[in-house]
């Protein structure tokens, strides 16, 4: 386990120190570790190996079995230097076990060009009280190389070009304090890769073309301190990738370009500090990125040019915090971020999305969906109970608004009708009053189906009624004139409708055969002369004048005249509605 101090002092003392498997030391290091205070935290006594004679296990090819000793110095590139070697030539080691040790150098404890293909390795519980670390461009077998719980004080470790095999590697509870963590084009085998709970202090953590392989990826609790954390250009295999409850310090986190093939990724319950997180470019080919229940800071959130366009992408219940957000141009399959809250402004003017879940989300600025310089290709979108308090800016046409919710199968009428209210109210707020209408329509008729369709839950009994005035609704309402949205549609109806009692008018003599059913209307006139009168007798009734000259004898005709004379005054009253609404806006 890391050890955790200010200071430290070790002394060589001429006795024989025995390790618990009966290994015998001639020498002991004995090791005090400081507070602060200089008060001594952990005293430690180990064996003691001179370095040059690990480096004579190396020359004769043994496995090298160092647990629980004291090493100082110990270097590669010393041992190459001193052989005659070149600086680049590998260093075969058979195995190197160094359980519970620790190792201090002045510069650097370099494992650079080892090749640990034959054996194992095993640095658990080991502490590099000082000096760089560097197993740069090393080889490693197939077997389980373990650095769990290793304490790195210097920070500064190197594993850039590094080759491992297809056993696990695990981090798991180690520790770097401040300085750079270089892994950079290193590339890992299909094993199960560990960071679970890692403590990767201040500075630089490096990943940059780094090759995941196909095995599972575990950051799991991991901790970053105040540096960046760099994965641009990281190759992911088929493995999972977890980065659940990590978290990420105020340093700049970059995933730009990095390619996931098949496997999950989640980054659940992860904290991002104050520095810019950038997804820029990456690629999933098929799967799932989870970010559900993340919080981030005050910095820019880049998730622009994506190609997840198979994938689905996660964000449900996170807290975006400061700092703009943005999807520019992505192409994701399912983007969610339901019940969220989206305080600053967020560009969701995606490539193409076959859906888009703002359900229950929380808006307090901008939501940016309006095609600009390429289309918004948004399948379908769910805006049910968003708390919209600012605005979102979209195009009624471009945008395809009516079938993105529409083609929602996962809503029911009622959703449909308070999604299309909130579009309603926001195209009101920003002055789009002709989108307003459209969505003001949609509203009103899927509520009318819900409305419909409660009644029929409540009382199926009265089913008959229940449709007759839907019905009516849906004639007087909506057909008529779109909700009084539309003046012209009223206009025709009204027009339509005089035609129809004009019609009724003329009809009704008809079947009063040699009776006068209506005064100032002689039966014996000419076909035409009837249908002029009869026309003209409606206007008048229609339009409220009632000079008298013409009026019913007969009691249907009175009756179609009172029906009449209702409608008149509807729909002209109707049309005046809709004409002032669209005139005063």
């Amino acid at each position: 386990m890391y050890i955790s101090y200010v200071g430290y002092k070790v002394k060589i003392r001429n006795h024989e120190f025995v390790t618990d498997d009966g290994k015998k030391y001639s020498n002991m290091a004995a090791i005090s570790f400081f507070d602060a205070n200089k008060k001594e935290k952990l005293y430690l006594q180990l064996g003691y190996i001179d370095t040059e004679e690990i480096y004579k296990l190396i020359d004769e090819g043994q496995p090298i079995e160092i647990d629980n000793c004291y090493v100082e110095g110990f270097s590669l590139s010393t041992y190459r230097k001193s052989r005659g070697f070149k600086n680049d030539s590998y260093v075969k080691v058979k195995s190197f076990s160094a359980k519970n040790s620790v190792f201090e150098s002045i510069k650097c404890n370099d494992f650079s060009y080892g090749d640990f293909t034959d054996g194992e390795l095993n640095l658990a519980s080991s502490q590099f009280i000082n000096g760089e670390v560097t197993f740069a461009y090393s080889k490693f077998g197939d077997f389980y190389a373990d650095f769990s719980y290793c304490g790195f004080k210097n920070g500064n470790v190197d594993f850039q070009n590094t080759v491992f095999g297809e056993g696990e590697l695990s981090f798991k509870n180690a520790a770097f304090l401040n300085g750079v963590k270089n892994f950079q084009y290193a590339d890992f085998g299909k094993g199960k890769l560990v960071f679970t709970n890692t403590e990767f202090g201040d500075g630089d953590v490096i990943f940059v073309n780094t090759n995941f392989n196909d095995g599972d990826v575990s950051f799991k609790v991991a901790s970053f301190g105040t540096g960046n954390v760099d994965f641009r250009f990281a190759h992911f295999g088929e493995g999972n990738v977890a980065f659940d409850r990590t978290e990420f310090g105020n340093g700049k986190v970059n995933f730009s370009k990095a390619e996931f093939e098949d496997g999950k990724i989640n980054f659940n319950r992860s904290v991002f500090g104050d520095g810019d997180v950038t997804f820029e470019g990456a690629e999933l080919k098929k799967g799932k990125c989870n970010f559900q229940s993340v919080e981030f800071g005050s910095g820019d959130k880049n998730f622009e040019l994506m190609e997840f366009g198979v994938a689905d992408v996660i964000f449900d219940k996170t807290k975006f915090g400061q700092g703009l957000v943005s999807f520019y141009n992505s192409k994701f399959h399912v983007l969610s971020l339901k019940s969220c809250i989206l305080e600053n402004y967020m560009n969701f003017r995606v490539a193409r999305c076959s859906y888009l879940d703002l359900s229950g989300t929380v808006v307090r600025d901008i939501i940016d969906l309006k095609p600009y310089d390429f289309p918004v290709d948004i399948k379908i979108i769910n805006i049910t109970g968003l708390c919209l308090l600012g605005r979102i800016y979209l195009d009624w046409n471009a945008n395809h608004v009516e079938q993105m919710i529409v083609s929602q199968k996962k809503t029911n009428n009622r959703d449909k009708s308070d999604q299309f209210r909130i579009l309603k109210q926001n195209f009101n707020s920003s002055g789009n009053y002709d989108y307003e209408d459209e969505a003001y329509v949609l509203f009103k008729r899927f509520e009318q189906k819900a409305d419909l369709e409660d009644a029929l839950k409540r009382k199926p009994k009265s089913a008959p009624l229940h449709y007759m005035v839907f019905g009516l609704k849906w004639l007087l309402y909506d057909k008529m004139g779109c909700y009084a949205t539309n003046p012209f549609r009223a206009l025709l109806s009204a027009v339509i409708t005089y035609i129809f009692f004009s019609l009724l008018h003329f009809i009704i003599p008809f079947f009063y055969w040699g009776t006068k059913c209506y005064n100032g209307i002689d039966p014996e006139l000419s076909f035409f002369k009837r249908l002029g009168l009869t026309f003209y007798y409606s206007a008048i009734t229609f339009f409220t004048a009632g000079y008298g000259d013409i009026f019913p004898l007969v009691g249907a005709g009175m009756v179609v005249a009172s029906i009449e004379l209702f409608f008149g005054i509807f729909m002209m009253s109707y049309f005046t509605v809709a004409f002032a609404r669209k005139i005063l806006r």
